[in-house]
């Protein structure tokens, strides 16, 4: 899994290619880190091949974050990556772009 991080003023865009596992998921939990100060999170999935429930917990607790101190936004999905969120009903939780 490759993460690339950019951070404009207060808006945080990470990018997240390959997959995101068991094995990776604390990893991106750990690159994000600490929150303070944005106001906006953009999660840009274009390169995401795979997502396990231990990648779609990272990103409930990050939306759980967002939601106290910002948004939080989840663009250029896969049609794998976004079968699993319809499936899994994180369609319905997350700010799809």
């Amino acid at each position: 899994m490759e993460i690339i991080k950019e951070n404009n003023c207060n808006v945080l865009t990470v990018k997240v290619s390959g997959r995101l596992d068991t094995v990776t998921a604390p990893e991106l939990e750990e690159k994000i880190g600490v929150l303070d100060g944005i106001k906006e999170l953009v999660l840009d999935l274009e390169k995401l091949e795979y997502i396990s429930s231990a990648g779609l917990r990272v990103l409930l607790n990050l939306q759980k974050q967002m939601n106290k101190i910002g948004k939080m936004t989840v663009k250029n999905i896969s049609s794998d990556v976004m079968e699993v969120f319809e499936i899994t009903g994180f369609s319905e939780i997350l700010t799809i772009e």
